[in-house]
Protein backbone atom coordinates (compact mmCIF):
# COMPACT_ATOMS: atom_id res chain seq x y z
CA UNK A 1 0.00 0.00 0.00
CA UNK A 2 0.95 3.67 -0.09
CA UNK A 3 1.70 3.85 -4.06
CA UNK A 4 0.47 6.99 -5.58
CA UNK A 5 -2.94 6.31 -7.26
CA UNK A 6 -4.83 8.76 -9.66
CA UNK A 7 -7.50 11.10 -8.35
CA UNK A 8 -10.67 10.52 -9.38
CA UNK A 9 -13.22 14.16 -9.23
CA UNK A 10 -17.06 13.01 -9.68
CA UNK A 11 -18.96 16.02 -11.18
CA UNK A 12 -22.90 16.06 -11.18
CA UNK A 13 -23.25 17.77 -14.50
CA UNK A 14 -21.19 14.72 -16.04
CA UNK A 15 -25.19 13.24 -16.59
CA UNK A 16 -25.91 16.36 -18.68
CA UNK A 17 -22.87 15.50 -21.00
CA UNK A 18 -23.05 11.99 -21.25
CA UNK A 19 -26.64 12.29 -22.45
CA UNK A 20 -25.71 15.46 -25.40
CA UNK A 21 -22.92 13.01 -26.39
CA UNK A 22 -25.79 10.07 -27.05
CA UNK A 23 -26.35 12.05 -30.20
CA UNK A 24 -23.19 12.82 -31.64
CA UNK A 25 -22.26 10.34 -34.39
CA UNK A 26 -19.99 7.46 -33.35
CA UNK A 27 -16.96 8.09 -34.08
CA UNK A 28 -16.69 11.07 -31.69
CA UNK A 29 -18.50 8.98 -28.78
CA UNK A 30 -15.74 6.28 -29.11
CA UNK A 31 -13.29 9.42 -28.13
CA UNK A 32 -14.02 9.27 -24.82
CA UNK A 33 -16.09 8.40 -22.22
CA UNK A 34 -17.25 9.71 -18.47
CA UNK A 35 -13.79 7.75 -16.49
CA UNK A 36 -11.93 10.03 -19.11
CA UNK A 37 -14.09 13.24 -18.46
CA UNK A 38 -13.42 12.38 -14.75
CA UNK A 39 -9.86 11.18 -14.64
CA UNK A 40 -8.80 13.91 -17.24
CA UNK A 41 -7.13 10.05 -18.64
CA UNK A 42 -7.38 8.94 -22.61
CA UNK A 43 -8.90 5.83 -23.68
CA UNK A 44 -5.24 4.83 -24.09
CA UNK A 45 -3.81 4.91 -20.36
CA UNK A 46 -7.67 2.66 -19.34
CA UNK A 47 -8.01 -0.83 -18.75
CA UNK A 48 -11.59 -2.52 -18.89
CA UNK A 49 -13.00 -5.73 -17.07
CA UNK A 50 -16.64 -6.03 -17.93
CA UNK A 51 -18.63 -8.60 -17.08
CA UNK A 52 -22.58 -9.24 -17.83
CA UNK A 53 -24.91 -11.85 -16.21
CA UNK A 54 -28.61 -12.23 -15.01
CA UNK A 55 -30.35 -11.60 -11.70
CA UNK A 56 -33.09 -12.40 -10.21
CA UNK A 57 -34.48 -8.75 -8.35
CA UNK A 58 -34.22 -8.98 -4.21
CA UNK A 59 -36.11 -7.10 -2.59
CA UNK A 60 -34.48 -4.44 -2.46
CA UNK A 61 -33.33 -4.13 -6.08
CA UNK A 62 -37.37 -4.73 -6.81
CA UNK A 63 -38.02 -1.91 -4.82
CA UNK A 64 -35.81 0.78 -6.45
CA UNK A 65 -36.31 -0.73 -9.65
CA UNK A 66 -40.13 -0.59 -9.01
CA UNK A 67 -40.73 -4.36 -9.87
CA UNK A 68 -41.81 -7.63 -8.88
CA UNK A 69 -39.21 -9.22 -6.28
CA UNK A 70 -37.26 -12.08 -8.48
CA UNK A 71 -37.78 -10.65 -11.88
CA UNK A 72 -35.04 -11.35 -14.34
CA UNK A 73 -32.16 -8.50 -14.19
CA UNK A 74 -29.35 -7.95 -16.51
CA UNK A 75 -26.45 -7.22 -14.09
CA UNK A 76 -23.19 -5.05 -15.18
CA UNK A 77 -20.31 -5.13 -13.17
CA UNK A 78 -17.19 -2.70 -14.58
CA UNK A 79 -13.61 -2.03 -13.10
CA UNK A 80 -11.30 0.49 -14.87
CA UNK A 81 -7.94 0.75 -14.20
CA UNK A 82 -5.08 3.41 -15.44
CA UNK A 83 -3.06 1.49 -17.05
CA UNK A 84 0.03 -0.41 -15.31
CA UNK A 85 -1.71 0.48 -11.94
CA UNK A 86 -2.55 -2.40 -9.42
CA UNK A 87 -5.94 -1.25 -8.00
CA UNK A 88 -8.70 -0.15 -10.09
CA UNK A 89 -10.73 3.45 -10.34
CA UNK A 90 -13.64 2.07 -9.47
CA UNK A 91 -16.10 -0.50 -9.05
CA UNK A 92 -19.66 -0.09 -10.97
CA UNK A 93 -22.23 -2.82 -10.55
CA UNK A 94 -25.50 -1.76 -12.65
CA UNK A 95 -29.05 -3.78 -12.99
CA UNK A 96 -31.70 -3.36 -15.58
CA UNK A 97 -34.36 -5.46 -16.29
CA UNK A 98 -33.71 -7.76 -18.71
CA UNK A 99 -36.95 -7.92 -20.65
CA UNK A 100 -36.24 -4.23 -21.74
CA UNK A 101 -32.29 -4.13 -22.95
CA UNK A 102 -33.21 -7.60 -24.46
CA UNK A 103 -35.14 -5.59 -27.29
CA UNK A 104 -31.84 -4.97 -28.03
CA UNK A 105 -29.71 -8.24 -28.14
CA UNK A 106 -26.26 -6.33 -28.73
CA UNK A 107 -26.91 -4.60 -25.00
CA UNK A 108 -26.89 -8.31 -23.68
CA UNK A 109 -23.12 -8.90 -24.25
CA UNK A 110 -19.95 -7.85 -22.70
CA UNK A 111 -18.13 -7.89 -26.16
CA UNK A 112 -19.96 -4.74 -27.19
CA UNK A 113 -18.06 -3.00 -24.04
CA UNK A 114 -17.46 0.13 -23.75
CA UNK A 115 -19.74 1.17 -25.58
CA UNK A 116 -19.66 4.55 -27.35
CA UNK A 117 -21.84 6.82 -25.69
CA UNK A 118 -22.67 4.61 -22.84
CA UNK A 119 -26.05 3.56 -21.17
CA UNK A 120 -27.41 6.63 -22.72
CA UNK A 121 -27.16 5.55 -25.87
CA UNK A 122 -27.56 2.33 -25.58
CA UNK A 123 -31.12 2.32 -24.05
CA UNK A 124 -31.68 5.01 -26.83
CA UNK A 125 -31.22 2.52 -29.37
CA UNK A 126 -34.31 0.95 -27.48
CA UNK A 127 -37.12 4.08 -27.34
CA UNK A 128 -35.58 5.31 -23.60
CA UNK A 129 -34.63 8.62 -23.20
CA UNK A 130 -33.35 9.19 -19.92
CA UNK A 131 -35.15 12.63 -17.94
CA UNK A 132 -33.10 12.57 -14.93
CA UNK A 133 -30.39 10.75 -12.56
CA UNK A 134 -31.05 10.71 -8.76
CA UNK A 135 -27.30 9.85 -6.99
CA UNK A 136 -27.42 9.16 -3.58
CA UNK A 137 -23.95 8.75 -1.70
CA UNK A 138 -23.38 7.23 1.27
CA UNK A 139 -19.75 6.43 3.07
CA UNK A 140 -18.99 2.82 4.73
CA UNK A 141 -16.48 0.96 5.84
CA UNK A 142 -14.79 -1.47 2.87
CA UNK A 143 -15.12 -5.21 3.28
CA UNK A 144 -11.30 -6.86 2.94
CA UNK A 145 -12.08 -8.11 -0.45
CA UNK A 146 -12.54 -3.90 -1.11
CA UNK A 147 -9.85 -2.89 0.88
CA UNK A 148 -7.56 -5.51 -1.06
CA UNK A 149 -9.17 -4.83 -4.76
CA UNK A 150 -8.40 -0.73 -3.99
CA UNK A 151 -5.23 -0.87 -2.09
CA UNK A 152 -6.31 1.18 0.78
CA UNK A 153 -4.82 2.06 3.85
CA UNK A 154 -6.86 0.49 6.84
CA UNK A 155 -9.33 2.95 8.00
CA UNK A 156 -9.94 4.39 4.76
CA UNK A 157 -13.64 4.53 4.23
CA UNK A 158 -15.70 3.64 0.43
CA UNK A 159 -17.33 6.11 -1.08
CA UNK A 160 -20.66 4.38 -2.56
CA UNK A 161 -22.66 6.26 -5.38
CA UNK A 162 -26.48 4.65 -5.57
CA UNK A 163 -27.43 5.78 -8.80
CA UNK A 164 -31.48 5.77 -9.66
CA UNK A 165 -31.86 6.42 -13.77
CA UNK A 166 -35.78 7.51 -14.63
CA UNK A 167 -36.85 7.84 -18.22
CA UNK A 168 -39.08 10.59 -19.06
CA UNK A 169 -42.65 8.50 -18.02
CA UNK A 170 -41.51 8.17 -15.02
CA UNK A 171 -40.06 4.67 -15.02
CA UNK A 172 -36.62 3.40 -13.68
CA UNK A 173 -34.78 1.87 -15.99
CA UNK A 174 -31.49 1.44 -14.20
CA UNK A 175 -30.20 1.32 -10.39
CA UNK A 176 -26.89 0.85 -10.20
CA UNK A 177 -23.92 1.35 -7.27
CA UNK A 178 -20.40 2.74 -7.67
CA UNK A 179 -17.81 1.77 -5.34
CA UNK A 180 -15.05 4.79 -4.84
CA UNK A 181 -11.93 4.67 -2.83
CA UNK A 182 -12.61 7.42 -0.29
CA UNK A 183 -8.67 8.29 0.20
CA UNK A 184 -8.52 9.82 -3.88
CA UNK A 185 -12.25 10.55 -5.30
CA UNK A 186 -13.43 13.69 -4.98
CA UNK A 187 -17.30 13.89 -5.34
CA UNK A 188 -19.03 17.37 -6.63
CA UNK A 189 -22.61 18.69 -6.78
CA UNK A 190 -23.98 20.88 -8.94
CA UNK A 191 -27.14 22.78 -9.12
CA UNK A 192 -28.47 24.87 -11.37
CA UNK A 193 -30.94 27.11 -10.30
CA UNK A 194 -34.04 28.16 -12.40
CA UNK A 195 -33.18 32.34 -13.78
CA UNK A 196 -35.71 34.81 -12.50
CA UNK A 197 -38.56 36.51 -14.68
CA UNK A 198 -36.84 39.01 -17.59
CA UNK A 199 -38.85 41.65 -15.73
CA UNK A 200 -36.47 41.25 -13.07
CA UNK A 201 -38.96 41.71 -10.56
CA UNK A 202 -37.59 40.11 -7.29
CA UNK A 203 -39.90 42.11 -4.86
CA UNK A 204 -40.40 39.91 -1.34
CA UNK A 205 -43.27 40.03 0.48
Amino acid sequence: MGESHQQLRRVSDRYQWEKDRALLPEHERRDSGATERDTGLTREDLEFQIEFDTARATAGLATRLGVAEGTRLLRRTYKTWRRGDAAPLSLIRSWLPYDLVAANPALLSAENEPWPGGTHHQLSTIGVEIDRVVDEVTVRRPSRAETRLFDLTPGTPLLVVHKTSIDTTGRVVEVAEVALPGDRTQVVSTTRLDRWPASGDTRRG
